[in-house]
């Protein structure tokens, strides 16, 4: 484990809980351009869920125009509801593409904490982080409230269904559904 920098040690003996393995060695210039970096893209992702201006041409200009600002990969008529949160300080590591409907209220992330060396007795919040990419495939359609994993890849054309947890990957021309997500049935060709 690497030793525990300056500003690793200023966060804690604030009382803040913050994993060791994601801020030990970081600068304390590394940690301002971080720290103002992630308020600019929650602004500017504020701005995308919340904004009455130009609604009409919000959901299929603004939104995926900011999104592409602020670091994902989006491809061309995409469509991102009213209050879709995604992962601002990777977004990086999120690409979707061609003709992509994300209905409202829903979730991508990119991180989640990494359980494999948790223990009984362990402080969770000090958990290090897995970091992994979402990528949503061209004419892919997520249903309202939905949450997405990270790692997860959503095949070509496939359909998932409100209120689901998608944890691993969807095949192409599914229609998949629940808490975890599972297919429900594959989509027939015309």
């Amino acid at each position: 484990m690497p030793t525990k920098g300056l500003v690793y040690k200023i966060i804690s003996k604030l009382g803040i809980s913050i994993s060791s393995g994601e801020y030990s060695s970081i600068s304390f210039l590394a940690a301002l351009k971080r720290a103002s970096s992630g308020y600019w893209k929650s602004l500017v992702l504020k701005h995308c869920m919340y904004s009455v201006l130009f609604s009409t041409l919000n959901y299929r200009l603004i939104r995926p125009y900011l999104w592409r600002k602020i670091g994902c990969k989006v491809g061309k008529k995409v469509f991102i509801g009213y209050s879709v949160w995604l992962d601002f300080n990777n977004s990086h590591l999120i690409k979707i593409g061609n003709n992509v409907h994300i209905t409202n209220m829903c979730i991508l992330l990119c991180h989640k904490r990494d359980l494999s060396s948790y223990h009984m007795g362990d402080n969770s919040a000090s958990l290090p982080y897995v970091k992994k990419g979402i990528t949503i495939e061209d004419g892919v359609m997520i249903g309202m409230n939905t949450t997405i994993m990270p790692g997860v890849r959503i095949g070509e054309g496939a359909i998932i269904g409100a209120n689901s947890l998608v944890v691993g990957d969807i095949p192409p021309w599914v229609i998949a559904s629940g808490n975890p997500a599972k297919v429900l049935r594959e989509i027939d060709k015309r």
